[in-house]
């Protein structure tokens, strides 16, 4: 049975060489196709937009899938990124509107003055920028240098696609540090920067788009439809007493931080700040003391979440709201009152420190 099979293969072999070399012969056979020829070709100008007045511009989601971007020499525009990109440059633009969707790397203002933005990135950096309005979500500590005049607010946007974008861009919706900024440039007994009112509203700043294009865009920058949780972040706290909740992963580790964030918010308690954050075996016995031995188990399925709240009442609150609701889920809070403040210190401080924040 061997010999038969093996006798068919060679004559079938045999056969397919004759067909090849007759397609050679005929010139059938066209140039050898790679994979770089067949790619859609890239026209730069759909990444620009350069030496624009006076008009409303923006690209759609699913329009920069990732590439870089570039915005230079705009005046009085209302310009709108609706998608995830690479990095983004915006130089010497003057009294414009702009949103910029998820950013994998870094955006750059250089010599911008009276524009008001919102902007999700993982790093944030001004230069010779004046008079600037930024409503940010920024995984790592946003710069400033050699600029005045700017304000910076909580990122607050929704529109469908957004959720999405911030995973491709490898964004966490838990890390903003959007009120930690550091200036790289201060003048003694001057202030270059302040936060916005904490009731500050992204579409005063930044008007919903008007073109019909982009109105297709479904938008809402409601506080409880933000995509990004909205923080508090460096203000002045209402209360001495905070609490540190800290979910560990599963099926359902963001939709219980978000549920919990919505409930305790109806209680008008404040979010201050929020994490998400690989830890190992030792990182949960510096943070967690004597009560590492419980979550330690549960490090290994992936990033915790931990949210700080405060308020009058903000540990019974946690407390009541966690063991009602997510019973079924491993989760961390505060003990007490007395407890809760070191409790944020020892998680944060070394949250700070693995990020290089």
């Amino acid at each position: 049975m061997g010999c038969l099979f093996s006798r068919k293969s060679k004559e079938k072999n045999r056969e397919k060489k004759k067909k090849n070399d007759k397609e050679e012969a005929d010139g059938e056979e066209g140039p050898k196709q790679y994979s770089w020829d067949q790619r859609e070709k890239v026209d730069v100008k759909d990444y620009m937009l350069v030496q624009l007045k006076d008009q409303t511009v923006g690209r759609l989601p699913g329009k920069v899938a990732g590439e870089q971007f570039v915005i230079q020499e705009c005046e009085n525009c209302n310009i709108y990124v609706f998608d995830h990109s690479a990095t983004i440059n915006i130089d010497d633009c003057t009294n414009c509107k702009i949103f910029l969707g998820p950013i994998k790397g870094s955006v750059f203002f250089r010599d911008c003055s009276d524009c008001k933005c919102v902007v999700a990135c993982q790093q944030f950096r001004t230069r010779d920028c004046k008079k600037m309005d930024v409503f940010l979500c920024c995984a790592t500590q946003p710069i400033i240098e050699s600029s005045t005049g700017m304000k910076f607010g909580c990122f607050q946007y929704y529109y469908p696609e957004l959720g999405y974008q911030f995973k491709d861009a490898g964004l966490s919706i838990f890390n903003n540090n959007w009120s930690n900024i550091h200036d790289f440039t201060p003048v003694a007994d001057e202030n270059n920067w302040i936060l916005l009112p904490e009731d500050a509203m992204p579409q005063d700043f930044v008007p919903l788009p008007d073109s019909e294009e982009l109105k297709s865009v479904r938008i809402s920058t409601e506080v409880n439809r933000s995509i990004v949780p909205v923080t508090r972040g460096q203000r002045q706290k209402n209360s001495e007493e905070l609490c540190l909740v800290v979910f560990f992963a599963g099926d359902y580790t963001t939709a219980n931080a978000r549920k919990l964030i919505d409930e305790m918010a109806l209680k008008d308690f404040a979010l201050v700040q929020t994490k998400e954050i690989s830890m190992r075996p030792d990182d949960a016995n510096r943070v967690f003391k004597e009560k590492a031995a419980d979550f330690i188990p549960f490090l290994q399925q992936g990033p915790v979440i931990a949210l700080e709240f405060n308020g009058d009442g903000a540990v019974e609150a946690c407390q009541n709201i966690v063991s009602s609701v997510f019973s079924a889920s491993k989760v961390f809070v505060s003990e007490s009152k007395a407890s809760a403040s070191q409790d944020v210190d020892n998680f944060y401080n070394y949250a700070d420190i693995q990020m290089g924040i």
